[in-house]
């Protein structure tokens, strides 16, 4: 699916719009001659089937994929993900629905899971290697976009009994993920730019509920804002992403194998405030470049502190760590270490960074937070 344009007439505001997040993070693919990933979209995910070779007392498995294209996709160009198992090259390769594409928008596109015939399915688990790549055969061209790896495990259903002896759910392992987090501002609704919104996300590993953010600034809670003794503006989180089994899975698997990426937003914190106006009913909000300086946020996971991540705001915005740029991410996002606190994720790979982040493509520069 395109992303879209709030106002087809707020060109010149959809240009102001673009420049500004390329001044806050210094990472943004609007202009650019060749098509991008954005690693940060890539989710593939073990699509588990009921069968396998016909046979209904064996499940297998095929890929799905999820990923955003920065553009310009030309007229003519058909995306495609290719699949290959150690020791036996290609195994799975299929088309991804494709739209061209102006440089400056991007383009979502999900595909595979039951969309490939149950014939091209596997038991196998361990290492695969993938590869994004766009045809077109109007100009005669074939180029790769994105290569990666990853890893595939298998779990017991929650099924009991001989006859489901054979009844394997499949899954990618995502641990990688949980040490990377990242900070990032979004257009205000209708002031855009000028009033950019504040956002902070991040992966858990588990169920993605009951979650309390707290924002601090030297010590001191900021970012909220009180009326007639109720809380107004409450910052809150949910997930964009679930990543996990297709199937239910028994209770032996920590945390049923499923990874989240949740993102906090905080109504009442802003990056900053170049729209002149008046403070509205509840008073001005809190802006982050009028108070430059360290900042942590917090989490509160199920009522135990989970999360802890730091990061820095100068008197223009956020500032980039330069992480993102240089490892091409694609989106306009900063990427900061996350530490994780407490045993709620259970038992994960505290490793898993520095070799399969985003797919066997690790991050240059990037230091996991203590």
């Amino acid at each position: 699916m395109r992303n879209k344009i709030e106002s087809a007439s707020a060109f010149l505001l959809l240009a102001f719009v673009v420049m500004g997040l390329f001044l806050v993070t210094g990472n943004t693919a609007a202009s650019q001659d060749q098509p991008t990933i954005a690693k940060d979209s890539i989710q593939v995910t073990a699509f588990t089937n009921g069968s396998y070779r016909g046979s209904y007392d064996t499940w297998s498995w095929v890929p799905q994929m999820t990923y955003r294209v920065n553009g310009p996709i030309p007229s003519g160009s058909q995306l495609y993900v290719e699949f290959t198992q150690p020791g036996s090259g290609p195994w799975v390769k299929f088309d991804c629905k494709t739209e061209e594409t102006q440089a400056g928008r991007w383009w979502k596109t999900e595909c595979g899971g039951r969309d490939i015939p149950e014939a091209k399915s596997t038991t196998y688990t361990g290492p695969l290697s993938f590869a994004i790549k766009m045809r077109n055969e109007l100009a005669g061209s074939d180029a790769t976009l994105f290569t990666g790896k990853m890893k595939v495990a298998k779990a017991h259903s929650n099924e009991t009994g001989p006859k489901f002896v054979n009844h394997f759910v499949y899954y990618v392992d995502h641990d990688w993920n949980l040490p990377i987090g990242y900070v990032y501002l979004t257009p205000d609704d209708t002031r855009g730019m000028d009033y950019p919104n504040f956002n902070i996300a991040f992966w858990v590993r588990g169920e993605p509920v009951n979650f309390q953010p707290h924002l601090f600034y030297q010590g001191k809670e900021v970012g909220k804002i009180f009326f007639e003794g109720e809380e107004v503006g409450k910052a809150g989180c949910e997930s964009d992403i679930d990543n996990g089994t297709t199937h239910y899975v028994d209770d032996s698997l920590p945390q049923k194998a499923k990874w989240s990426r949740v993102v906090c937003s905080f109504p009442s914190v802003r990056g900053w405030d170049k729209t002149g106006q008046e403070p509205g009913m509840f008073g001005p909000l809190y802006l982050l470049a009028a108070n430059p300086g360290d900042y942590e946020f917090k989490l509160l996971w199920n009522n135990h502190l989970a999360r802890s991540i730091k990061f820095k705001v100068g008197p223009d915005g956020l500032v980039d760590t330069g992480i993102a740029t240089a490892n091409k991410l694609g989106s306009n996002r900063i990427i900061v270490p996350v530490q994780i606190i407490g045993d709620q994720d259970g038992q994960w790979d505290r490793m898993a960074w520095k070799t399969e982040a985003f797919y066997g493509n690790p991050l240059t520069g990037f230091t996991v937070a203590q």
